[in-house]
């Protein structure tokens, strides 16, 4: 990476922290805030496609399974950037009310910068 892209990452990993904040607060409008529309998953060997956010949030709260309350970031780190687009490799956990981890999981995310905003394009990622 060369400092060129440092503006590219920052962006990424802004977008990786209105998510996850998002997320946790389940403020819906930030969770959409952070994708871009359609969005793209690539998991269990199927590819699924969010053409709205009302749909992708729906889907979320189901996949998260009984019980989950708040997820983390583990580690993000970039695998390769450019001015538009950057990869991470990204490690996170599931927590349930009390506490304990209900998984640990892997994914590679997508940012990118369209028509002047940067969100998450697509993902493939090894959580059910």
């Amino acid at each position: 990476m060369t400092e060129a892209n440092q503006p590219a990452i920052d962006a990424a990993m802004a977008v990786m922290a209105t998510h996850i904040a998002g997320l946790n607060a389940r403020d819906n409008d930030a969770i959409a805030d952070s994708l871009h529309f359609p969005h793209y998953r690539l998991a269990s060997g199927q590819i699924q496609v969010w053409e709205t956010k009302e749909s992708y949030l729906d889907d979320f709260y189901a996949r998260a399974g009984d019980g989950w309350s708040r997820s983390q970031w583990d580690s993000l780190d970039v695998m390769a950037a450019a001015a538009d687009k950057v990869h991470l490799d990204v490690r996170f956990t599931r927590f349930n009310g009390d506490g304990a981890a209900m998984g640990h999981f892997r994914s590679l995310w997508v940012i990118t910068r369209e028509d002047g905003r940067w969100a998450a394009k697509l993902r493939s990622s090894f959580a059910a």
